[in-house]
């Protein structure tokens, strides 16, 4: 069979592959976007798109089980997880469709769902959903084939019927007792916001404590937030063995500080990380270089050890985030079109875990300050002292900022608190504008928000 000739062939349509396709189709580029599954990647299909849905439902549930201080008082609510399950599936298949029929009216773009492989360097078959098989050639190939929930080894888990972050979203009823393995973003978010749907949840952490990445203080505090709602935090804690039992009962067996117990749960969370979908790209035949873990290695350009092979979001390692993802795209556009010179080096990694309240991050923690023996200051103020919270009714949650003691420059944030992220997003323009905490200090911002509550945050600084 004899390739057909493009100027671009992208693999993975999600939140880097499909803007791209589109940028470089409208520059006059010949291009061929490659999707073995659905257009929009992870985050439309069954990652921010789904979840956040599910959050807000969560959100409305515990408002209505929690409003009775605020002076209204709901007598009884229900949780329809039919219409929950409904609305997700709309929102998602619609922005799906959307993004489906943008690409396909896109001029120079031809969009192939199939499973792509490597034959060549930069030759591609793709396996069609009809059976019959395309190859395709091209100077550029971009890599945007993201990754999957990782399978632990744990004996008797490939005989029960565990969930994963995909799967889970298509439950259509609550679960009543609800074991997650994984503390850290994912598994938090899933956790409470079933807790808040009505099952009992546990949350099992193989570390000292949840989020490990994460300053001990935020760790927690979000873990007294989570366990404020009766969820069943187990820190230093692991799975051990599974076995299927009686009437969809899941005997688990737990391990923590050398002592094991069994408990009964009806269903069971994979929250444990995730691994890149290289194992079928036939990347061996292409001479790319993979790491250890299969993760794709780039240099600052986001090329490979290939020249014209490019791998873009989670599929490379680093931050696993949409937003990184989409940044991606945008370098080697300027790049290969507008002719710029950017590259990832110092770029922001902000991140928002959807948790109520939310966890917004910016930059350094104070733990990687430490470690690597900055002169910093710590500015801490907890949510109790911000007014916007006081007069919500929400004073879960503490705001804290490291500061260069030099320069007085913002270093990180970790904003634990309502709206904690759209805080955060207004320290990362202060960190990216290089203003100091003493400007933010005295800045006038509109009250009562709560970004007016970063004024009283540094105010701390001056009482040390």
């Amino acid at each position: 069979m004899k390739p057909k000739q493009y100027d671009a062939i992208i693999i993975g349509a999600g939140q880097a592959g499909l803007p791209l396709a589109k940028k470089l189709a409208n520059a006059g580029k010949k291009t061929a976007l490659i999707e073995r599954r659905w257009v929009g990647g992870t985050c439309v299909n069954d990652g921010c798109t789904p979840t956040k849905t599910w959050v807000a439902s969560a959100k409305a549930a515990y408002i209505a089980a929690n409003s009775g201080p605020l002076g209204v008082h709901i007598k009884s609510y229900k949780v329809d997880m039919t219409v929950i399950k409904k609305r997700k599936d709309h929102i998602v298949i619609h922005a799906r469709n959307g993004s489906t029929e943008n690409a396909e009216k896109t001029p120079n773009l031809d969009l192939i769902f199939g499973e792509a492989a490597f034959t060549g360097v930069k030759t591609v078959a793709v396996k069609l959903k009809d059976g019959s098989a395309k190859l395709l050639k091209a100077d550029w190939v971009f890599l945007n084939v993201g990754a999957r929930t990782f399978i632990p080894d744990i004996q008797g888990l490939d005989e029960i019927d565990y969930l994963t972050s995909t799967t889970i979203l298509e439950l259509d009823k609550v679960p009543d007792n609800l074991l997650v393995i994984g503390g850290n973003y994912i598994g938090l978010e899933f956790g409470q916001m079933f807790r808040r749907f009505g099952s009992k949840v546990t949350i099992l952490e193989r570390s000292a404590r949840l989020m490990p990445r994460e300053d001990e203080d935020i760790s927690n505090e979000v873990r007294k937030i989570l366990e404020l709602e009766n969820i069943d935090v187990q820190t230093g804690s692991q799975a051990v063995k599974f076995k299927q039992g009686k009437k969809g009962k899941i005997a688990a067996t737990i391990q923590n500080a050398g002592h094991k117990k069994k408990v009964k749960y009806t269903h069971v969370l994979l929250a444990v990380g995730r691994v890149p979908n290289t194992d079928n790209l036939g990347l061996d035949k292409t001479g790319v270089k993979i790491d250890d873990k299969g993760y794709i290695k780039v240099n600052n350009k986001l090329e490979t050890n290939v020249k014209g092979i490019y791998a873009l979001g989670d599929v490379k390692g680093g931050p696993a985030f949409t937003h990184i993802s989409y940044n991606d795209y945008t370098i080697v556009y300027r790049n290969l079109i507008e002719k710029q010179n950017l590259n990832t080096n110092d770029r922001p990694v902000p991140y928002c875990m959807f948790t109520d309240p939310q966890l917004g991050r910016i930059g350094i923690s104070e733990q990687e300050a430490e470690e690597q023996k900055l002169d910093y200051i710590v500015a801490k103020l907890p949510m109790a002292h911000v007014a916007r919270a006081v007069e919500t009714g929400d004073t879960r949650g503490v705001m804290k900022a490291i500061i260069d003691r030099k320069t007085k420059k913002i270093l990180g944030a970790a904003i634990l608190g309502q709206e904690g992220g759209e805080i955060m997003s207004v320290l990362q323009m202060a960190v990216e504008g290089g203003i100091t905490y003493d400007r933010i200090r005295y800045c006038v911002f509109a009250h009562p928000l709560y970004s007016e509550s970063l004024n009283n945050l540094f105010m701390r600084i001056e009482d040390q």
